[in-house]
């Protein structure tokens, strides 16, 4: 079972999403509240994933997702708003997927799943979106090696599970991650994960 937490302050929308996650047979709604606060009151669990409002009541956006990253869920952002700062800044505070509410019903499940399994998600309009609107910059070259071990990160695989993947060491992992922080200017994994989606790298669908 895979527990899913709500932050919604929209009592409709959120009493519809409720209704969506509980007819799932493989979903355990955990948590449903109109704020961060009363989220973190009524969680059973922690981990699993979170659909959170980018803007519900008490804290909103960026502040909101890292508030509940740390608390050690998995965010799904499922917003009104889809500017490019707002995306850019949720994935850079920790979301692991971004989603639009005229996102439809087979889509918001497919993220949580994903989410739920250490994918990030990000609906295909909104990832072009951010590549075509993404600020110019000048080109950052990353060897194969690099790219893979960026594609693996953004996909939130740990060290240990990067170095199995690539049948490398740990020590080798960290080294590539070392070149790549040195390269980007990235200290942080969500930096890292936002470069990975600005480069093309992270699994969109």
């Amino acid at each position: 079972m895979i527990p899913v937490g709500v932050i919604e302050d929209h009592p409709l929308y959120r009493a519809a999403l409720t209704r969506l996650l509980a007819g799932e047979p493989d979903i355990e709604v955990d948590g449903v509240a109109e704020s961060v606060t009363q989220f973190a009151a009524r969680r059973q669990h922690r981990g699993g994933v979170v659909v959170l409002d980018l803007h519900p009541r008490e804290m909103s956006g960026a502040a909101a997702v890292l508030a509940v990253a740390g608390m050690g869920h998995r965010v799904l952002v499922l917003s009104a708003h889809a500017s490019q700062p707002d995306v850019l800044n949720a994935l850079a505070a920790g979301a692991r997927g971004y989603l639009c509410k005229d996102s439809d019903a087979e889509e918001i499940l497919r993220a949580i799943r994903e989410i739920a399994t250490g994918n990030n998600f990000i609906s295909p309009s909104l990832a072009s979106f951010v590549l075509r609107d993404r600020r110019a910059a000048p080109a950052i070259e990353l060897s194969l090696r690099e790219r893979q071990v960026l594609s693996l990160v953004a996909a939130g695989e740990r060290d240990q599970d990067i170095a199995a993947t690539m049948h490398i060491t740990i020590r080798t992992v960290r080294s590539y991650l070392d070149r790549i922080r040195d390269k980007t200017g990235r200290r942080r994994r969500p930096e890292l994960t936002r470069f990975a989606i600005e480069e093309g790298l992270a699994t969109s669908a």
